[in-house]
């Protein structure tokens, strides 16, 4: 009897302690917010979304699921029912999206407002109204993931086109007359640093030379306004070449003197120059001949060593 005793307290008290988690589970999941429901109906396939799930407003919970089932208004659509905060910014251009939490994969609703529109939801719990639900991002990659199949595979085969056999030596054959070139650089390289090495020196010498020019340049430009100022006076009048006028024509009126004159004089002269040059001519040429004339008159020349009759001093012809 004691031990059944002891079993229906132990009993009790194992009932009582369920009792108590129960009341304290309720309690502390309890809402007392009040909400407004909201309906969202897609063709989607909605993976990953329980009910209970968070509904969240640009990342902040503001509310849950409360049933997930098909939508009799639509045929073939699923509906989903939410509950939101009262409090919460929907407009008519709110739009709602399933994404996935962290790397569990728990779906839950995410409520985002582009804002073209700033007018408010009117909330009605008979009657709810409806948020578009549009393709999350995992929705839109499972709708594409057929034609990137069908371009992987296509890239596939043209890869395998690519790294065929005939191809292949030709891929080697341009490796090596790659190799071949790059060789070839080098030893150009090789060759050009001596160049390389003296574009310093010749880049400091054309710098002197351009700050030469162009000292040079600004001489002529100094000289050209020079000769400009030297233009104007020279064309002033009474200035130097109006004075050389004056002077050209006086000194045409003395040629015509000089022709008149002093020209049939010095034909006179140049006649007995001429004369006098002939006879210059003649002594020049007997000096020629005989050049001991100057010394021992016009008699025969003395014979020099090797000449019939000549005789070394001291000794007998």
């Amino acid at each position: 009897m004691e031990n059944k005793a002891h079993a229906m307290a132990a009993g009790a008290f194992v009932l009582v302690v369920a009792a108590l988690l129960a009341l304290l589970a309720v309690w502390l999941t309890r809402d007392n917010g009040e909400r407004h429901l909201y309906e969202l109906s897609t063709r989607e396939t909605l993976s990953g979304l329980q009910p209970q799930a968070q509904v969240r407003f640009r990342g902040v919970p503001v509310g849950k699921v409360e049933f997930i089932g098909f939508d009799h208004k639509t045929k073939g659509n699923v509906l989903v029912r939410i509950s939101v905060d009262v409090g919460t910014p929907l407009t008519q251009s709110t739009f709602a999206t399933v994404s996935s939490q962290g790397v569990t994969g728990l779906g839950f609703i995410q409520l985002e407002d582009d804002g073209p529109s700033t007018v408010q939801l009117v909330p009605n719990d008979d009657d709810p109204p409806r948020i578009p639900l549009k393709p999350g991002l995992l929705d839109k990659l499972l709708n594409k993931s057929e034609v990137i199949m069908d371009q992987v595979e296509a890239a596939s085969t043209k890869l395998n086109k690519l790294l065929g056999d005939g191809n292949q030596q030709a891929l080697m054959s341009a490796v090596q007359q790659f190799g071949q070139a790059a060789d070839s650089i080098n030893k150009v390289v090789l060759k050009l640093d001596p160049v390389v090495a003296s574009l310093p020196k010749l880049s400091q010498e054309a710098s002197v030379t351009m700050k030469s020019l162009k000292t040079a340049a600004d001489d002529v430009s100094k000289t050209a306004g020079e000769v400009g100022t030297t233009a104007e006076r020279l064309n002033a009048k009474g200035g130097p070449l109006d004075k050389l006028a004056e002077g050209g024509a006086a000194l045409s009126a003395t040629v015509e003197t000089f022709s008149a004159a002093t020209l049939p004089r010095l034909g006179d002269v140049a006649e007995e120059t001429a004369r006098a040059m002939r006879q210059l001519r003649r002594t020049v040429n007997a000096v020629d001949d005989n050049p001991q004339s100057l010394i021992f008159g016009n008699g025969p020349p003395t014979p020099g060593p090797g000449e019939t009759g000549f005789t070394a001093p001291g000794g007998q012809p």
